[in-house]
């Protein structure tokens, strides 16, 4: 028996995010009577819509549980901007699992964005997604010596993109830093949307979508035994846990940590305050800020993690005054842009040490796997979980599957 399910989303987000004034989710049903299914799939948010999509479109016996609205947990708090980059640079994680090992998983982020961008297109899904660049822009305190080196890297890792000096920079795109490294590949959406529309996919194609929490889950040789909130059960095949930035009790990870994070969302720009090409901008700081524009050309600015901050009412009491932060740092970026906010919210996130998520099978419970610890590329690494998860249910483990492996060091091989 699994010690009982921690995953109550404990209000992983405050405030108001432009995404919220939309309307329009799949349906939960109630689930009345006993069941069984192939897969389960706990969480349906951002995380969850992709692997149900995904499982079924593979011929699976999907359901999808969860006791909040689809996509109005962790999704909802994102910024969603699908960056392949990794919150770690490629130079440290090359210092820490090897350079092979590191290009190797930034290949594969890359990859992951370009299936996403695919599927989007493939399934004409309606989200507000864009294919966009993006720019890695030196910090207050970064040299241009350590922005060439992790851009000799890259090329060494064949990884796209170019060096911007300081003329380049401020002459095509008009940011007054050393440098920036300017690449193609990455992509923004409205993750809500995107939720939503990967969700109502895999329910037209024959998933099923409840309004209900696991408690327990129960191994037997050939099945996992979910009991349910009101008592019901659900006998499936194999369980996948897509619970947002919460991670249940019974996973255990030395490199995880939980940490808070804030975002605004300014008025709609006059274009000429828009930076070329709406690229998506992060910083290549350890306190990194992040920014892109909306199609309505907005600007979402967000930052100032603090993993000292995880409880709901100190990170929601804290909004007013990083807001004041956030909005700070983007007039001194932009100084044309008007940097009021017109919405300011938070998030509780999950991160780990070596910047990777936590994605596989759940050490020592069969048919269980999970997904957590997405740090900044939450839902680039929310398609490479589905994808992975898939594969492993099929019982085709990779040997590159150990790179996001829940219960790895941490440390080279």
């Amino acid at each position: 028996m699994l010690e009982p399910d921690s995953t109550v989303q404990d209000d992983l987000r405050g405030g108001r995010a432009p995404w919220l004034a939309r309307r329009g989710r799949p349906a939960r049903l109630a689930l009345e009577q006993d069941m069984r299914c192939g897969v389960l799939v706990v969480g349906a948010g951002i995380t969850g819509a992709l692997t149900a999509q995904h499982l079924r479109a593979l011929g699976h016996d999907v359901c999808v549980i969860d006791r909040e609205r689809p996509g109005f947990g962790s999704t909802a708090a994102s910024t969603a901007m699908l960056l392949w980059e990794i919150d770690s640079p490629l130079s440290e994680l090359s210092d820490r699992y090897g350079f092979e090992r590191a290009a190797g998983i930034y290949r594969r982020s890359l990859q992951a964005v370009s299936g996403l961008i695919s599927l989007v297109s493939t399934l004409n899904l309606a989200c507000a997604f864009r294919a966009r660049g993006s720019l890695y822009l030196a910090g207050p305190e970064t040299s241009e010596r350590t922005l060439l080196a992790e851009h000799s890297l890259r090329d060494r890792a064949n990884l796209p993109g170019e060096y911007l000096d300081f003329r380049a920079l401020l002459g095509g795109f008009g940011f007054d830093r050393v440098g920036a490294i300017h690449a193609p590949g990455s992509a923004d959406a409205d993750p809500l949307l995107l939720a939503h529309a990967l969700m109502s996919s895999a329910v037209a194609d024959g998933a099923r979508l409840f309004d209900a929490q696991a408690v327990t889950y129960e191994n037997s040789p050939a099945a996992v035994h979910v009991t349910l909130d009101n008592g019901r059960t659900i006998e499936a095949g194999h369980v996948v846990l897509a619970t947002g930035y919460v991670m249940p009790e019974f996973i255990k990870s030395s490199l995880h940590r939980t940490s808070s994070s804030w975002a605004i969302a300014t008025p709609p720009q006059e274009p000429a305050a828009l930076w070329r090409d709406g690229l998506l901008i992060w910083e290549a700081s350890e306190a990194y800020s992040y920014l892109r524009t909306t199609a309505d050309n907005r600007i979402i600015i967000g930052g100032e993690d603090d993993a000292a901050i995880s409880e709901p009412a100190e990170r929601d009491a804290a909004m007013p005054a990083k807001a004041n932060i956030i909005r700070a740092k983007l007039a001194t970026l932009c100084p044309a842009a008007n940097a009021q906010a017109d919405y300011v919210w938070s998030g509780t996130f999950g991160e780990t040490e070596d910047g990777l998520p936590l994605i596989g099978a759940v050490p020592g419970r069969d048919r269980v796997f999970a997904a957590y610890g997405y740090g900044g590329n939450g839902i680039t690494f929310s398609f490479l979980a589905s994808r992975l998860i898939a594969r492993l249910i099929a019982g085709r483990r990779e040997r590159w599957h150990d790179d996001f492996a829940i219960d790895r060091s941490g440390t080279g091989r």
